[in-house]
């Protein structure tokens, strides 16, 4: 079977995203599929997060030259929507009637549809929503996406598969390393992704200038996306707390493990994520995590690995107060449970076979026990 997997980007910089479809398609090459990736802009040739020796094919070109040079596309799996090669990859599959699965990430959550509402608007109007509609199968990766999107009534089905998390081996010299390191050193709560409004760094400052936490300081990691960095930067002078708040700019991939293993919290306080690949990312590398309401996390506190709060100064302040009155042993217990839940629940081999069903469905092959919610 060949499966084409469409991003907008492939590059770290892009986001959690970038990062899932990537390993996506490692898995399902893993699992027997033959795959195919491409990216609009032209990153599937220079991406970092493929690793060396994988059989996954990387295509640049045109949306048409990867569904011409990759052999024979039998499903086109594409990840976003909205943005033109989105709407010029659903034209080329309805003329060629290649089943088309459509992975929303996160695209068409409250939150996400009110930002640039009147644009997005127009767009669905003139192609976006004929486009979904004429998917095979719509995907997302948790059921509060997919009961929001149910809510747009587009007929289409939905599969809800997670997205995968790899978690690092742990030895008991790593262990004491980070105990040595740590000690007699201030507590770290560590931010990573996009540098963006919709990730609620704003309103973190806010209540990290609320709460004060003595002994603490924040850290935040990721690339700076329409000169957001420096709002956020101006709201933690502005609140007095300059001084306990660093940002360090993008991190590599292969510096992930470094900058997870220096932390004691990880924060996360989006106003909306589809999935927030950095909290199980988080929770792998024995983290617990204070996320918000707007994450479809609320596993943590029912598996004692984290904070589950409302995207509010007074839903993140009360979180602050609770997970810094903690001391190391207690925050690194809370760590070890997270670590525990994930690799029991998110696992790359378990995402690639629930897509492989699908696949399987829309090529005529078939497959047993896969369900599906229709949206009416």
């Amino acid at each position: 079977m060949n499966v084409l997997l469409t991003s907008a980007s492939l590059l770290p910089s892009y986001g959690g995203p970038a990062f899932s479809v990537s390993r996506l398609a490692t898995s399902l090459a893993d699992a027997g599929v033959s795959v195919g990736l491409w990216a609009a802009d032209q990153s599937a040739r220079s991406t970092p997060l493929l690793g060396k020796g994988t059989p996954v094919e990387r295509i640049v070109g045109t949306e048409w030259d990867a569904l011409c040079c990759f052999d024979r596309v039998d499903v086109l799996h594409d990840n976003g929507i909205w943005l033109a090669y989105n709407h010029r990859l659903a034209i080329l599959a309805e003329r060629r009637g290649i089943p088309r699965i459509v992975s929303t990430r996160g695209m068409l959550e409250p939150w996400a549809l009110a930002h640039k509402r009147l644009k997005k608007r127009l767009a669905w109007r003139l192609y976006q929503q004929r486009d979904l509609g004429r998917a095979r199968y719509h995907h997302t990766t948790a059921e509060t996406e997919a009961r929001n999107l149910s809510l747009l009534r587009l007929g289409v089905p939905i599969i809800t598969v997670p997205n995968g998390v790899d978690v690092p081996d742990e030895t008991a010299s790593d262990v004491h390393q980070q105990s040595e390191t740590r000690a007699g050193r201030p507590k770290i709560a560590f931010f990573l992704g996009r540098v963006y409004p919709i990730k609620g760094l704003l309103t973190l400052i806010q209540a990290w200038a609320r709460v004060r936490p003595r002994n603490w300081c924040l850290r935040i990691a990721g690339p700076d996306e329409a000169g957001h960095r420096k709002e956020v930067e101006r709201a933690a002078a502005a609140a007095g707390i300059a001084e306990s708040v660093s940002f360090i700019g993008e991190v590599a991939p292969q510096m992930k493990q470094s900058e997870f293993s220096k932390a004691d919290l990880f924060v996360l306080p989006s106003y909306s994520e589809s999935f927030g690949m950095a909290v199980a990312e988080a929770l792998a590398h024995g983290l617990p995590v204070l996320t918000t309401t707007g994450t479809p996390w609320s596993t943590l506190q029912q598996n004692g690995c984290g904070w589950w709060v409302e995207p509010t100064t007074d839903g993140l302040a009360a979180g602050l107060r609770a997970a810094t009155a903690l001391e190391r042993d207690a925050l690194r217990a809370m760590g070890a449970k997270g670590r525990q839940f994930v690799r029991a629940q998110f696992s790359w081999r378990y995402a690639a076979e629930r897509l492989v069903a699908a696949y399987q469905i829309l090529t005529g092959i078939g497959a047993n026990n896969f369900c599906t919610r229709t949206a009416s």
